[in-house]
């Protein structure tokens, strides 16, 4: 049975995106040149809600590669797969190619 998890208010699920240790040549890259944390957007949550119940939708998308910060999140762990989840105002930015 797969599961789909959806985050409630303005959560983002992220999975992490991990840079390769090596060229397509088979030469090893330095830990220190792939240093970027960054990850792509799974699932995000419908928004946080206003005292009026207004709903503030959050700021990223699903399949946006976003810029995470060296600590947090909320490890989740989902078959043999590891997430993250944050909330939408920790997140540091979008990344475009």
């Amino acid at each position: 049975m797969a599961k789909r998890l959806i985050p409630t208010l303005n959560r983002v699920l992220v999975e992490k995106i991990v840079p390769p240790s090596k060229t397509t040549a088979g030469i090893l890259l330095p830990e220190s040149s792939t240093k970027l944390n960054s990850g792509k957007v799974i699932s995000v949550g419908p928004g946080l809600r206003t005292n009026e119940g207004k709903t503030i939708a959050t700021s990223v998308k699903e399949g946006e590669t976003v810029l995470l910060p060296e600590y947090g999140g909320t490890q989740v762990k989902l078959g043999d797969k590891e997430f993250y989840l944050y909330r939408d105002e920790d997140i540091l930015g979008t990344l475009h190619e």
